[in-house]
């Protein structure tokens, strides 16, 4: 048998031989008992006491039931203190005016004590059922409370994460809309050693917090390499091989990675489940789709996983668009989606590249729909390198315990040409060197230029003619590739010497290739109209080193970098 809970009832009766009575009654069920004479001091005793439940006369002197019910009623707040009148009304009268005074319920006189009981059992039931309905809804609250500063410190290292690049770069404009808290989109952009810029557009499965959840990894792995200089290919690798490993089955992230050469004026695209992105011509007004080639990242084992790229010239002022499915996915009241080609239509109706997201916007909201995603477009045009400043890189050492005087020698053969790029290795051992950290940017301007020289035009025998127009620039990248697939023999061989002075020292880097060579001087000799798109890279040499020369045929290029020492 369940314990008879023990409760504190308050009766208000201004008769006391009935008061006694109900007292007496109340008492040999088990109960404590208060006692007030009239509406007044049953006010009173409640305030002081607080009892569980309250047995009201509606007719008394002083102040009558019906204005202390609403008083304590008052004073009672959100708990709820049943209140039975007790009235010789009829039935009908007594329940209206005790509803609208605040009451619970009514026990007619005489009072029969098991009535009397069993309405007391009940209104005990409603107000431990109120008691508990409070409770779990202040339990809520705080755990609300909890997830909702959980989430703010959550969202603002996932904000410093994912804008800790250059999206404030002048040449980038975006605009970035989440469905909520978390923005389960995810834009990134950086700048590599040499100052080229990546960037990278994803939409994670789903939306939210769970959608997010991979954004912080794959920012890690995006920033991490892009600053270290590594290629398209290993940092498409890396991070795919990360959200394979991390993520659960039935979630990957669509992503479009853009790479940006201001000096080649040229960009290098690989998109994976993305919407087609648009690169702009202005020359022309030609816009050239990017679309999707590739699965998503996280889907695909590494050994599976297709790392190959798009390579397209890019001109002063040229455009490139790039956006994710919730603008396309954004349904009406009728549930028609906007859609594809509604977006197609605004390119098409498009005047002004400057004003391609206004139009897009208007468009949407003119379909009357409303986004059931998150709505991320992102808008990078092609400047000259001058109008792009790449932050300082900041190093947590004094330097005073980096290495001099010191020289390493490389040959890298045909099976590591296919897959290995040795300059994010080579410009960390060169960044060890203090004196040289002010230069890294150049250093690795340089060593990219003359590897890629190397590669291309003397293992690869590439002809950078080739790229004097679009279609010849697609033709070179397309046999590259062709051409390092094939490869059985040839090599590429890098010297670096340190070599200290009184008054700082010095850097010479000495690359080799297996080629047939090349006649420098011819090359430098052409015209800038010859050299649109092919030959700027010797010029370039040039003017970020201190000296450059090239030996046996164009085989072997010698170039020296120098610092002074720190005061």
């Amino acid at each position: 048998m369940p314990t008879l809970e023990i409760l504190t009832v308050l009766i208000a009766e201004d008769n006391a031989a009935e008061r006694m009575l109900l007292s007496s009654i109340v008492r040999r069920q088990g109960h404590a008992v208060l006692t007030a004479e009239n509406g007044a001091e049953a006010v009173e005793v409640f305030s002081r006491q607080r009892p569980h439940l309250v047995l009201l006369d509606a007719m008394m002197p002083v102040m009558d039931g019906f204005e202390a019910a609403q008083r304590i009623k008052a004073l009672a707040g959100e708990t709820l203190v049943p209140i039975i009148f007790l009235t010789s009304m009829s039935e009908e009268q007594a329940l209206v005016r005790c509803l609208e005074a605040g009451g619970d319920d009514v026990l007619a006189k005489p009072y029969n004590q098991l009535i009397l009981a069993a309405k007391i059992k009940a209104m005990n039931r409603l107000r431990r059922l109120q008691a508990t309905v409070l409770e779990q809804r202040d339990q809520l609250a705080r755990h609300h409370e909890h997830l909702r500063r959980e989430q703010h410190v959550a969202k603002a290292v996932f904000d410093q994460v994912a804008h800790a690049g250059c999206l404030n770069s002048p040449n980038i404009r975006y605009l970035q809309s989440p469905y909520a808290l978390f923005n389960g989109d995810l834009l990134l952009a950086a700048f590599t050693p040499a100052g080229d810029m990546r960037v990278l557009l994803g939409d994670f499965t789903g939306h939210g917090l769970p959608a997010a959840v991979g954004a912080m990894p794959l920012a890690e792995v995006f920033y991490g390499m892009t600053a270290k200089g590594y290629g398209m290919a290993e940092t498409l690798r890396e991070m795919n091989a990360k959200l394979k490993r991390i993520l659960p089955v039935d979630m990957f992230c669509c992503a479009t990675l853009l790479a940006l050469s201001f000096q080649r004026r040229l960009v290098e695209v690989w998109n994976g489940g993305m919407p087609e992105g648009y690169l702009h011509r202005v020359a022309t007004g030609q816009r050239v789709p990017l679309v999707s080639r590739h699965l998503p990242l996280g889907i695909l084992s590494p050994e599976r996983f297709d790392v190959s790229t798009e390579v397209l010239p890019l001109a002063l002022g040229d455009r490139v668009f790039l956006l994710s499915d919730g603008v396309i996915d954004t349904q009406d009241a009728t549930g028609r989606s906007f859609g594809a080609q509604r977006l197609q239509q605004v390119f098409a109706a498009n005047q002004a590249p400057e004003h391609l997201f206004e139009d897009i916007l208007q468009a949407v909201a003119r379909f009357g729909g409303k986004s059931r995603d998150d709505v991320s477009m992102v808008d990078i045009t092609m400047v000259a390198p001058d109008r792009l400043v790449p932050p300082p890189l900041v190093y947590s050492d004094s330097g005073e315990s980096s290495p001099l005087d010191w020289s390493v020698s490389f040959e890298f053969r045909a099976d590591t040409l296919k897959r290995f790029n040795p300059l994010p290795y080579l410009l960390q051992l060169l960044q060890e060197i203090h004196g040289l950290r002010a230069q890294s940017a150049a250093i690795y301007s340089v060593l990219n230029e003359l590897y890629s020289n190397a590669l291309e035009h003397g293992v690869l025998g590439l002809d950078s003619t080739l790229k004097r127009d679009v279609a010849g620039f697609a033709r070179y990248y397309q046999e590259r590739n062709d051409r390092l697939e094939r490869l059985q023999e040839g090599y590429v061989r890098l010297h670096l010497r340190i070599e200290p002075g009184v008054q700082g020292g010095r850097l010479l880097i000495e690359v080799q290739d297996s080629g047939t060579g090349f006649d420098v001087e011819q090359v430098l000799a052409l015209p800038l109209t010859e050299r649109r798109l092919s030959g700027r890279g010797l010029n370039l040499v040039r003017q970020l080193t201190r000296s450059a020369d090239w030996a046996d045929d164009g085989r072997v290029a010698r170039v020296e970098f120098a610092w002074e020492a720190l005061a």
